[in-house]
């Protein structure tokens, strides 16, 4: 069967276990060729009763899944519900709530914020401080619902002394290299000493920085 292409399509390939197994081996071990996770030796075969393979070389924990060594090791929740989301996650433009992952996967809300705080992690950028290149796109936004469409109560706590607008929402930084990488991190408010700093700390200088008209990058370059 050819890659899921929708969500659905996904969610029904991986309820096999065999998909899972197929998807999971080929992406590990290119090669075909599997691998003790914990003496590297391919010396091993797959027992299809337990699904799990078994190392025949003497060490300890001689049986491994094919979590083992992932970031679902451990975790009980089985591969046909982490490979969904991790599919949801890499083929969303605008990134995926725990709220989606509930709906979706079947699982409690809980259980979706911890894989997808999982997920993100295994996501993360490698390269351990490195700054960013080239072209660079620098933008923020304030995530969060509208007070009109909150309940009496709950509104009237956002907006007390505060005026609507972005009280109450979280700001976020985001800095993207283009055809590269994204870094993103949570922000006071738009002001210059909260979103300047971070553009030097992520960005190569000599670098094409574009933003949008807030005033707060205004001589960026000078800096």
């Amino acid at each position: 069967m050819e890659a899921p292409k929708t969500l659905q399509e996904a969610v029904i390939h991986f309820a096999n276990p065999d998909n899972c197994r197929e998807f999971m081996v080929k992406l590990r071990w290119p090669d075909g060729k599997v691998r003790c996770p914990r003496c590297g030796s391919d010396d091993v075969s797959y027992l299809p009763n337990a699904r799990v393979f078994k190392c025949y070389k003497k060490h300890a924990k001689l049986k491994f899944s094919l979590k083992v060594g992932t970031i679902f090791e451990d975790s009980p929740i089985g591969l046909e519900k982490w490979l969904p989301v991790m599919w949801m996650l890499v083929n969303s433009r605008n990134g995926i709530s725990s709220w989606e992952i509930h709906r979706a996967i079947g699982v409690t809300q809980k259980t979706a914020w911890f894989m997808l705080q999982r997920a993100r992690l295994a996501m993360q950028d490698d390269r351990k401080g490195g700054k960013l290149s080239g072209e660079v796109e620098v933008d923020e936004s304030f995530i969060g619902g509208k007070a009109r469409n909150m309940h009496r109560s709950s509104k009237a706590k956002k907006l007390e002394g505060k005026g609507g607008g972005v009280a109450g929402k979280i700001g976020v930084q985001g800095i993207l290299e283009r055809g590269g990488h994204i870094r993103a991190h949570v922000i006071d408010n738009s002001q210059r000493q909260n979103v300047v700093p971070a553009v030097h700390e992520n960005v190569e200088a000599g670098s094409h920085v574009y933003t949008d008209q807030l005033r707060s990058y205004f001589g960026l370059c000078a800096d």
